[in-house]
């Protein structure tokens, strides 16, 4: 069994680097697919390595792989020498869009066969037995059924031959067609499964990040209330000393209030007691003046009454 399945995927595998390596030749030109083998299953190859096994200059792999990059089916690294002081690059192919690519040129491909068998099949086609070209029942028309170059008599082609060959050939490519989509349906399912798996140690990490942050906010917070807690305490005993302080100066206050108030009660009983005082004398004084007054008024009235 396990036999069978290694065959079956080493048959994959050929197919598709065989693939590959034609598609690569259609857009890059003949010998250009050996590339293929070297970079297939590959990551960052040395241009130079890749130079030397194909046995052509630096510029010619370079231009090769120029053209590869243009669609997108390679990509590149570059390097520093530090003892030479250039840039050396390294390649990588791209799986995925090389097999996208040759999926298009596949689909074309059997389209075309496709448009050669809706046209063998329903159309006469006409042969010159000298030349052996063949051309369409119109073209034929054009020239009396003999042919330009040898003025044959055309005949009259089988179309049989080819529509088995178109045929094969559709059937063929069709089932590359579906061993390249089958291909790039398991390669998306694989980046897909290492991009969940990537999302979610993501995931995982955010999390990790957010309940550390949480912890950390939390502790914060206490450390915030504890010294806000300390805070308030201090400012607790600074008040009760205010109060101890304030209730001290009021009770001074109060009995420097007290004293003043003696104070004040003995000046005013003192200056009560000297305006009294004063008050007598000044009776007293006045009482002698007015009798004063009284005795000389009496002699100056005995002086008059004498007189006369």
């Amino acid at each position: 069994m396990h036999g069978k399945v290694y065959k079956r995927n080493y048959f994959l595998l050929y197919m598709q680097v065989k693939l590959l390596h034609d598609l690569v030749e259609e857009m890059a030109g003949e010998n250009t697919g050996r590339i293929v083998d070297i970079l297939f299953g590959k990551k960052d190859v040395n241009e130079f390595s890749i130079a030397k096994k194909m046995e052509l200059t630096i510029n010619q792999v370079r231009n090769i792989l120029y053209k590869l990059s243009a669609d997108g089916l390679v990509s590149f690294i570059r390097k520093k020498d530090k003892r030479k002081g250039w840039y050396i690059y390294y390649w990588t192919l791209k799986t995925e869009k090389c097999l996208v690519k040759l999926e298009g040129s596949l689909v074309k491909k059997i389209e075309g066969f496709r448009g050669i068998l809706g046209s063998r099949e329903t159309r006469r086609f006409y042969t010159c037995p000298s030349c052996g070209i063949e051309v369409g029942e119109e073209k034929a028309l054009e020239h009396g059924f003999s042919c330009e170059e040898c003025a044959e008599i055309y005949e009259l082609s089988d179309n049989s031959p080819a529509i088995r060959e178109t045929k094969f050939r559709i059937s063929r490519t069709q089932k590359n067609l579906e061993l390249i989509q089958g291909e790039l349906v398991t390669i998306r399912e694989k980046e897909a499964k290492r991009r969940a798996r990537i999302n979610k140690k993501l995931d995982k990490e955010e999390a990790e990040r957010k309940a550390l942050m949480k912890i950390a906010r939390a502790a914060a917070r206490k450390k915030v209330a504890e010294a806000k807690a300390k805070l308030e305490g201090k400012t607790l005993a600074v008040k009760k000393k205010v109060k101890k302080t304030v209730k001290k100066v009021k009770g001074k206050v109060a009995a420097k209030k007290k004293v003043v108030k003696k104070t004040v009660k003995k000046v005013k009983g003192k200056v009560v007691k000297k305006v009294a005082a004063k008050k007598k004398i000044v009776k007293k004084v006045a009482k002698k003046i007015v009798k004063k007054k009284i005795s000389l008024a009496g002699r100056l009235k005995k002086k008059i009454s004498g007189k006369r």
